[in-house]
């Protein structure tokens, strides 16, 4: 079943500000609310939708990728839209950073922190889909104390601050009425529990931080600048708050013999004077290699001829694109002597020839 334009779900029109994006995500925010939108069974579906369509517009490239390819742009470059939503809680954490910016729910265990990365492929490797390898750092749960902090063998005890709800509570008051707004317990950090012997491996963090390898797959046709997002590849949480994602960044380096333009590439070939004026044959380099190509007599600086089939391929699959090959004459500048004279010889052959068809 076809998901409905992100546009349309947030009231907003296709060239809606960033701010303006916000604005409307934040307003239906209030009115799909649960506290105070309880007569709507649907209610928290409906704030699901919203909060997916926030996720990719008010993400650069994602919104980009989404204006240009639709849905089937965004899962061919890796990104799932919504994928970690779970519930209410899951979502206020993703989009808002932990917690909820109204004050109606209880805090719950912080999931783990998101991780970036970068990969770099060559011009040539957008051609097919790849797989990289990307390493990077990331915080695991501590096998000695199995991720409770405590020495093996020692106690742990209740948390005396939060009495073990790991939480302590604020109540304010708000648009909405009184409101009750949980935040994890800063001397337990959440946990509920404090060790009486800290692990000698992790201090009593349980968790620990260590080098992952990661393989990453890279689909044809990706940009410069494109995201691919792995989801529970970044940092441990809480207990029971689940892993944060892996950002893969897509770097393609750039190539001197090329311009790229969407899936277009420009070539810049240079032809001897001669070769423009009698017609011939030059070789211009393609993702594939060398090919040869026919100069017309009589080219002039500047014109253009098309390689079909020689650009890049779309993001979600398709014919590719073509190659345009810029022909820019080459006047020589060191003629010896016999060199000199045939060059004038067909000055004054040309210069006679233009005379006659000017009478």
């Amino acid at each position: 079943m076809a998901k409905r334009d992100y546009y349309e779900v947030l009231g907003v029109d296709r060239s809606a500000s960033e701010g303006e994006i916000k604005k409307a995500f934040r307003r239906l925010a209030r009115e799909l609310h649960p506290d105070v939108n309880a007569h709507d069974p649907e209610a928290e579906e409906k704030f699901k939708q919203a909060a997916e369509a926030y996720e990719v517009l008010s993400d650069a490239d994602q919104r980009q990728t989404y204006d240009r390819f639709g849905q089937d742009g965004l899962r061919s470059g890796g990104f799932t839209p919504g994928g970690g939503f779970g519930n209410i809680q899951d979502i206020f954490d993703s989009l808002f950073g932990g917690g909820d910016p109204f004050g109606g729910f209880g805090g719950g265990p912080a999931a783990g922190a998101d991780i970036g990365a970068v990969v770099e492929i060559g011009l040539e490797d957008v051609l097919e889909d790849q797989t990289r390898e990307v390493s990077f750092e990331a915080g695991v749960v501590c096998e000695r104390c199995r991720g409770n902090g405590a020495e093996p063998g020692t106690p742990i005890e209740t948390c005396p601050k939060c009495e073990g709800s790991g939480q302590i509570r604020e109540v304010s008051r708000s648009i909405f009425g009184q409101v009750i707004r949980a935040m994890p317990c800063d001397r337990c950090g959440g946990d509920g529990r404090i060790p009486e012997t800290p692990c000698e491996q992790c201090g009593g963090a349980g968790r620990i931080s260590e080098t992952r390898t990661w393989e990453v797959d890279i689909p044809a046709g990706i940009d410069d600048g494109q995201r691919i997002r792995i989801a529970g590849a970044g940092h441990v949480g809480e207990p029971g708050g689940g892993q944060g994602d892996l950002y893969v960044q897509i770097h393609v380096e750039e190539d001197e013999r090329f311009t790229r333009q969407g899936t277009e590439l420009i070539t810049r070939a240079e032809v001897p004077v001669a070769t423009a004026i009698v017609g011939g044959e030059i070789f211009v380099p393609t993702l594939e290699g060398d090919v040869a190509v026919e100069v017309p007599a009589g080219t002039q600086h500047g014109e253009t001829t098309v390689l079909d089939g020689r650009g890049l391929p779309p993001l979600r699959g398709g014919r590719r694109g073509n190659q345009h090959v810029v022909f820019e004459l080459v006047v020589p500048t060191d003629l010896d002597d016999e060199q000199r004279e045939a060059a004038e010889r067909l000055a004054e052959a040309l210069g006679q020839q233009q005379a006659s068809q000017k009478r």
